[in-house]
């Protein structure tokens, strides 16, 4: 029963964090990404799609090398600003994105995750 409640405290605060995120950095970013996406941009739901997986990384492994709730909330809130901070870097390439350019999204997503990535392994105990 305490696995249980490990993981259902970790897997709902995670969850919360992702939406959070999503709710800031789809505001930060100059387009709509959901319209875009629902218009069928597949640009918009690459970099959007990076930005998340970029986020997510390292709170994979700050609840693998921490094992402590309150760290991976301090952890999320560090991987979202170096998130947001990756979009201000690459900013210029938003009209692209509105322009449905897979090439400059590919590059946001990569970047985005790259970092994401980056973050994580340098997460230690």
């Amino acid at each position: 029963m305490d696995a249980l409640l490990a993981f259902l405290s970790y897997f709902g605060t995670a969850a919360a964090l992702l939406a959070a995120f999503t709710a800031i950095y789809t505001r930060v970013t100059p387009y709509n990404e959901f319209a875009l996406i629902r218009d069928n941009n597949t640009a918009a739901a690459i970099t959007l799609a990076g930005a998340l997986l970029g986020f997510t990384f390292p709170l994979m492994a700050a609840i693998y090398f921490t094992h402590d709730l309150l760290e991976m909330v301090k952890w999320g809130v560090i991987t979202g600003v170096v998130q947001l901070l990756v979009f201000g870097l690459l900013r210029r390439f938003a009209e692209r994105i509105e322009q449905r350019c897979n090439a400059s999204a590919i590059l946001m997503a990569g970047v985005a995750i790259a970092v994401g990535l980056l973050n994580g392994i340098c997460i230690s105990e």
